[in-house]
């Protein structure tokens, strides 16, 4: 079941198309990754969903009805650009937030207290925003967005600012918010996030959604028939229906090359013809990563991809 349903949702500011026609589905209690370039709509669409701006045409349906202004409290937005009262202190501020989202003061200030002493950030309770450190106020940030706990939680490049380990907890929040129940909208250009985090995956481009689906079958989707050998004693060479790409030496005597098979082709077959060449190791389909999909998709845009 879907918990958001965009129906043919358009929106030009002046002479630019921001969106076209665009439609998509966000399964309820996933997470879903809203992707593509700079200036590709993902801003813009989001904007739509929070009702910041209006869409020239087309619909969204929140649980199976239009959305409308008393869904604002069933939403979390965490945006890129970040924005609390840096002359407010984090307590104050995160219970006014609250507040603002239909929490009593009381149930505001326990469940503030809560999500800070769960992200080790307690101690800052009476600091000013303004003392705070980046990583520290998007933790801040984080919180407000999510401890009224909405059915959908949007968040915008949520790892800005995040050292290694900062990051990995936001994500196992991250996981526990869906676990527990939420729908995410997940959007950024890191890739390595959405192969972790994300089930399901959209990619608008140039105004326009040219890709969606859940994760797995979008990789299926995608498989170009390339592997990884691993072996010793010799070398490769092309042989029938396949094409060394690569190889590498490794160490303890062994190399590794990338080969191009054909798409459709029996894996068995491949593995045969390079058994006859070379003592194998190692034998690996190649899956296309995120990455390597998003930018396959885009590149006649290069300019556009961010790394």
């Amino acid at each position: 079941m879907s918990l958001l349903k965009v129906e043919n949702v358009s929106k030009t500011y002046s002479a630019h198309q921001a969106l076209s026609n665009v439609s998509m589905e966000i399964p309820e209690k996933t997470i879903f990754g809203l992707l593509g370039p700079n200036g590709a709509g993902k801003t813009t669409l989001i904007r739509i969903i929070n009702q910041i701006i209006e869409a020239d045409q087309g619909s969204i349906l929140f649980d199976g009805s239009p959305l409308n202004l008393e869904h604002i409290r069933n939403i979390g937005y965490l945006p890129e650009e970040r924005g609390l009262y840096k002359k407010m202190k984090v307590g104050e501020q995160l219970v006014y937030l609250g507040q603002l989202r239909g929490l009593s003061m009381k149930e505001s200030s326990k469940r503030a207290k809560a999500w800070c002493q769960k992200l080790n950030i307690i101690d800052w309770w009476g600091k000013k925003v303004e003392d705070l450190s980046k990583g520290m106020a998007q933790k801040i940030q984080f919180v407000a967005t999510v401890m009224h706990e909405p059915q959908l939680i949007i968040l915008d490049e949520p790892f800005s600012g995040f050292d290694p380990v900062n990051a990995n907890l936001i994500k196992d929040e991250i996981l526990e918010l869906r676990e527990k129940g939420a729908t995410i909208i997940f959007s950024t250009h890191r890739m390595e996030s959405v192969e972790q985090l994300c089930d399901h995956v959209a990619m608008i481009n140039k105004s326009e959604k040219i890709l969606d689906g859940p994760k797995i079958e979008i990789k299926e989707q995608f498989r170009d028939g390339t592997y990884y050998v691993e072996y010793k004693e010799g070398m490769l060479k092309n042989g029938d229906g396949f094409e060394v790409v690569d190889t590498e030496d490794i160490g303890r005597g062994l190399k590794r090359s990338l080969i191009q098979f054909k798409a459709d082709g029996n894996p068995n077959e491949l593995l045969k013809s390079l058994i006859g060449q070379v003592e194998i190791h190692s034998f690996v389909e190649r899956i296309p990563s995120m990455n390597d999909i998003f930018i396959s998709l885009v590149k006649e845009n290069p300019d556009l991809v961010e790394a």
